[in-house]
């Protein structure tokens, strides 16, 4: 029992400080539905206006070859390709810095000493509670 258990346990033991390397959640994704009563629609020559109440956005919405289209309105589509530009910008910035990162240490850094003695810590607790565990089943104990 006891050879066959260990190398399941190793294995279990890294998945865990794996994870609890881990030091960041992933994104939370945002695709859910706007609420319905997010958008307010007002007739219009050839269409309809759409106001977006959280934003104050205003769009004008015509049905074109039986489809919806919305465009935003001038003043908004200059708001919204200055912000393009900036993020672009931005991004330009994060990927140079990551580049140089990267090729001054040649290698992914290494996590914060903090980090590291949390995730042996945490192993070194799994395996003595394993070998606590493998003694008593083999002992014929139970707790």
């Amino acid at each position: 029992m006891r050879a066959a258990a260990f190398p399941l346990l190793l294995a279990a033991a890294l998945a865990a400080s794996a994870a609890l390397a881990q030091t960041t959640a992933p994104p939370q994704p945002t695709d859910a539905p706007p609420p319905i009563d997010r958008f307010s629609m007002t007739p219009a020559q050839g269409g309809f206006l759409r106001l977006d109440r959280q934003t104050g956005a205003v769009s004008f919405c015509a049905v074109e070859a039986g489809q919806s289209i919305c465009r935003a309105g001038p003043d908004e589509r200059a708001a919204l390709e200055k912000e393009i530009a900036e993020l672009r910008r931005e991004n330009a910035e994060l990927l140079a810095s990551r580049d140089a990162g990267r090729a001054q240490s040649g290698a992914a850094p290494l996590p914060k000493e903090e980090e590291f003695e949390r995730a042996l810590n945490f192993v070194e607790r799994f395996f003595r509670r394993i070998v606590r565990i493998l003694k008593e089943e083999n002992s014929g104990e139970r707790i």
